[in-house]
This record gives structure tokens, C-alpha cells and sequence, in this order.
């Protein structure tokens, strides 16, 4: 199915929730909408849905206007990230259930399949009561799948899980959309989630719709500085520049040859880099940032270094671990080719490149 929203807008009172947006996702694929809290990334959800009407603007399906049509009218499915299960029906009866109001065929059949795809087969006979957060989560998960609607979304449903049960559903939930049945709409408020998911992604903030396309492009060639920002976690290291010679004049008379257009713009802009942009070894054509540690962590298999150095602060993520005291030198490197520069508008001047990251 295609859904379009045409330039619609939400507002209560004098509060908008969204300001005029058009987007089409892509029909048979995942478009995961990334934004931090109150992004507007709900709202939008609940008028794909039939939830709510939108202030202004349409909402079509397949080229029909179905504004204003609710839910209940539309074949939609939806998981949001609070667990929602009938508490006493059992693990069978709750996957069944949407089924059963339709009047389909094959119920016991079709339940039993998505169990084992959920990996819940053997809890069928269970409560919800009995199951763990994650359980519970994959039961909700298997109760609006069943119904194999054309447009499925899902409202952070992987946010209240521990961190590795999500990398777990999440591999399994990107498995069981690949065949392209259904459009799926994701919101999440983790860059790393819309790149590991893949897809499309539309990126929002405070309301508005910042752009939209492939996962990749949107992550390495953002319009703004407002797309980069959401985009990056960490966040992207910005220095205060200026247009040189040869390049781009960091702070503390850090230069990098990085060619940006003539395009008549102010001589001050903004530089970006993002956390994983950094090594600690040097290279040929590697720009230098003498430095000292102020913090460091150690994530997983990363290491998140703080460091004060010649153009600022910066957050540095450096695979592997390494281990460094409080006041310790560091030296950190990147390529030019890594850099971002944004006009004094926020547009973007020049992408950084993914050869030049860590």
C-alpha cells in the first residue's frame, strides 16, 4: 500500500504538534521517523493510524482520501511501548483475538505460526502475568502482527526493554518485515537504531519534518545541522570555523584541507565531527588535536574519551578499549575528509565522508 500525507498539520490551541509536512514512506519497506522526545514522532503515528485528524492536510491511502476515517475503519496495526495485553486472557487467546473479531479462518493455525516466529510457542497457554517484560512485549508484538495489515507501526515498542533483549527483537522484527507485505513505520529516539534497521528514515524535530530518504544518505549527507544533531549519538562535535585558504580554520590554529564551494557564503561557519570520526594513531594527511583526557568510559567493546583540546571539547569514540587517567595528554586525529560544514544558516556546505570515520 501507499500512504501519503499531504502537507498535513496538527495543532490544539494555541500548541502545534506538527507543522506542515508532507511524506509518502515507502510502500513494502521500513521508514523508522528518528527524533528525541516530543519530536512529534507520536502524533504523527496516531494520524497514519486514524487516531486523530490532522488540523489540515489529507491523509490518503493508495491515492484515496481516508482523513478523518478512523481507526476502527482501516487496517492498521500498531504497537506502542508500553506492554498491552488483556491480562486475563492467555498467551494464545490475546494473539487470537484480532483474528476472532474478523471472523477469520484458520486461527489456530495462524497463531501458532507467529508464536514460533516470536519464539513464544511455548508460553501459549500462559497469562501475561507470568511472563517477563520481554515475553510480554513479544506477545503484544505477535497480536498485531497476525493480522498481516499493510501498514504497521510501531511506537518505540523496544524503549522499556533491557538493552540486550532490544538488539535481540530487533534483528528478529527487521527479519520479519524483509519480505516487503507490509509498510512499516518505526519511531525511535536512537540514530543507531535507524541505521541498524535500515530502510528509510525521516527525521523530525520539535515538529517539523527535517528530510527523509535512505537510512545512509540521510545519516551521511544531512541537509542541516538540525538533521546532523539528531543524527548523531554521540553527539556531533561542532567548532565555531571559518572558511581558510586552504580549507576549513578550526579554533587554536587547527587547519584542515578540506575544499568547501564557492558559493559567496559568510566566512564563518560551522565544523562537524562525529564521535567516531577520531583516531588515536597518526597518519599521513591526519590533522592533529593535542589534547588532555577529562573523562573516560568504556561502553561495550568502545571507549568514550572527553577531552579538552587546541579547538575545543570534544567526545571521541574509539573502538576497542583504552584506558587513560584524568589529565592524561592525548592526541586525537582525523581526516579532513571527515569534516562537516554548515553555513551560517545551518545548511550543509560539505559532507563528511565514511572513509574518513573510524
Amino acid at each position: 500500500m501507499q500512504l501519503t500525507l499531504d502537507q498535513i498539520a496538527l495543532q490544539a490551541g494555541s500548541q502545534t504538534h506538527l507543522y506542515p509536512m508532507s511524506l509518502a514512506p515507502a510502500p513494502g519497506a521500513m521508514t523508522v521517523l528518528l527524533g528525541a522526545t516530543q519530536a512529534g514522532k507520536t502524533s504523527l503515528m496516531r494520524i497514519m493510524a486514524g487516531l486523530d485528524r490532522p488540523t489540515q492536510g489529507r491523509v490518503l491511502v493508495d491515492g484515496a482520501d481516508v482523513t478523518g476515517v478512523p481507526v476502527r475503519h482501516r487496517n492498521v496495526a500498531m504497537v506502542y511501548q508500553q506492554f498491552i495485553n488483556y491480562p486475563s486472557m492467555t498467551v494464545y487467546d490475546n494473539i487470537a483475538s484480532p483474528l476472532k473479531l474478523r471472523g477469520a479462518a484458520d486461527i489456530a493455525a495462524r497463531v501458532q505460526a507467529m508464536a514460533a516466529r516470536l519464539h513464544i510457542d511455548h508460553l501459549l497457554k500462559r497469562h501475561p502475568a507470568e511472563l517477563s517484560g520481554g515475553q510480554q512485549q513479544r506477545v503484544a508484538l505477535a497480536r498485531a502482527l497476525v493480522k498481516a495489515a499493510p501498514l504497521v507501526l510501531l511506537d518505540e515498542p523496544l524503549v522499556n526493554l533491557d538493552y540486550k533483549l532490544r538488539e535481540e527483537l530487533r534483528d528478529e522484527l527487521a527479519a520479519l518485515f524483509a519480505d516487503g507485505g507490509s509498510t512499516v513505520v518505526y519511531a525511535t529516539t536512537e540514530p543507531a537504531e535507524a541505521l541498524l534497521l535500515g530502510g528509510y528514515t525521516a527525521v523530525m524535530d520539535a515538529g517539523e519534518l527535517l528530510q527523509y530518504g535512505p537510512a545512509a544518505q540521510v545519516f551521511h549527507q544531512p541537509a542541516s545541522l538540525r538533521v546532523a544533531q539528531a543524527f548523531s549519538d554521540p553527539p556531533m562535535n561542532l567548532f565555531a570555523a571559518r572558511r581558510g585558504p586552504d580549507g576549513i580554520a578550526l579554533p587554536g590554529g587547527v587547519a584542515a584541507s578540506r575544499p568547501l564551494p564557492d558559493d559567496g557564503g559568510a566566512a564563518q561557519i560551522t565544523a562537524g565531527l562525529r564521535a567516531g570520526a577520531f583516531h588515536v594513531a597518526p597518519a599521513s594527511g591526519r590533522v592533529a588535536l593535542p589534547g588532555k583526557v577529562k573523562l573516560a568510559e568504556i561502553s561495550g567493546s568502545d571507549t568514550y574519551v572527553h577531552a579538552m583540546t587546541a579547538a575545543g571539547p570534544v567526545v571521541a569514540q574509539l573502538p576497542g578499549v583504552h584506558r587513560y587517567e584524568l589529565e592524561d595528554p592525548l592526541t586525537l586525529y582525523f581526516e579532513p575528509a571527515s569534516l562537516y560544514a554548515f553555513d551560517a544558516g545551518g545548511r550543509l556546505l560539505a559532507a563528511g565522508s565514511a572513509a574518513g570515520a573510524a
